[in-house]
């Protein structure tokens, strides 16, 4: 009985890597498949240097698209994959269209479906996140939740309770474990950075796609960067329209390439705030105290905002709530969200071992 795992962009791989090591503990048999949605140094390959992660078994190499052709990609690699070699089980994690591929493929042929991170809504359908959301839940067999709210999410949309289960954040679980690697002083270093400055990710559709709205948020950074420097590791998506725009031309932007998960992490660990579009950016600098100053309307994260650091705003707000943020600077303490504690992949195993014991009929995965 073989668990196979759907990895497919840079969010996914530290949300994999504990559940991949939790289950290794128990001798499950595991296949790690790489949809390569996500494919260069910086946005897949350095992950797996980095966490320990086990190189892919598969590696579909789909590469960029649209949303429907690179969806569809998927979908069709992932039918031969799975009629070929039959999983007893899949799992999935986050929201990329990786994810929403593989479930609509295991319903289709009828194997059972895990969903890890179920449950976060933005209430927002213009985010195509929202709608792999949505539609992975509804298919899921198993859904693994990070926060209660998820919970109440899932009952009102029809999910079974007993196929709920509250279990942590396993992106945590990956940033606790490597919490001793990230060393500011030299990812400053490395970038001249010498004094206060601020990171930010940018890439949402609502952003970057439209001129508009590309061009308010590249007005309100420049009044960004007129307090602090700004480092940006600028991602693919909007890339060419924001640096058109003039993004990078004030003298505080400092434009660079995607950052490999330790340098990144060095650098919001050290910064005095960090401004963002980004889901997961939002639950790190929870856990590490880093005020978090997020550029949507919503979130599908509110732990983040209850007992975290984040805060939401909007482009023509974010210079005065980036000073407001600079001037009552890191917090002594402040709330995490229950369970984000470092053991989401243990207790996502504890859940799934006597899952796959029941379904082999003797225990023979939990060998």
């Amino acid at each position: 009985m073989t668990v196979v795992h759907i990895t497919g962009a840079r969010p996914n791989f530290p949300k994999a890597a504990p559940v991949l090591a939790a289950l290794a503990g128990h001798g499950v048999d595991q296949r790690l498949v790489h949809t390569g949605q996500h494919y260069d140094d910086k946005m897949s390959e350095v992950f797996f240097r980095e966490l320990d992660l086990p190189r892919p078994d598969v590696n579909l190499g789909v590469g960029s698209g649209s949303h429907a052709s690179q969806t569809g990609a998927v979908m069709v690699a992932l039918e031969e994959l799975f009629t070929a070699e039959r999983p007893e089980l899949v799992i999935v994690y986050g929201d990329v269209n990786s994810t929403l591929a593989a479930a609509l493929v295991c319903s289709k042929i009828g194997v059972p479906i895990a969903h890890v991170e179920a449950g976060l809504r933005s209430f927002d359908m213009t985010m195509p996140e929202e709608v792999n959301r949505k539609v992975t839940d509804a298919l899921c067999d198993l859904a693994f939740t990070t926060s209660p709210e998820a919970i109440g999410h899932l009952a009102r949309e029809g999910v079974a309770a007993d196929r709920i289960h509250l279990v942590g954040n396993p992106m945590i679980d990956t940033l606790l474990k490597h919490l001793d690697r990230f060393d500011p002083a030299p990812a400053q270093a490395a970038h001249g950075l010498d004094g206060p400055y601020a990171v930010a990710t940018l890439h949402r559709p609502g952003n970057v796609d439209s001129e508009a709205q590309a061009l308010s948020l590249v007005r309100a950074m420049h009044k960004c960067a007129d307090q602090v420097p700004i480092l940006v590791p600028l991602h693919p998506r909007g890339r060419a329209r924001l640096l058109d725009l003039g993004f990078a031309d004030h003298p505080g932007i400092r434009v660079v390439d995607p950052l490999g998960y330790v340098d990144f992490m060095s650098l919001v660990r050290g910064s005095v705030a960090v401004l963002t579009d980004s889901g997961g950016v939002q639950e790190e600098t929870t856990v590490l105290g880093v005020p978090c100053l997020t550029l949507r309307p919503s979130t599908e994260r509110p732990a983040t905002i209850t007992h975290g650091t984040n805060r939401l705003v909007r482009a023509e707000t974010l210079p005065d709530e980036l000073r407001a943020a600079i001037e009552r600077g890191r917090p002594a303490t402040w709330p995490v969200p229950p369970l984000w504690d470092g053991h989401a992949g243990e207790r996502i195993a504890d859940v799934l071992v006597p899952w796959l014991a029941e379904r082999a009929g003797d225990g023979a995965t939990a060998r």
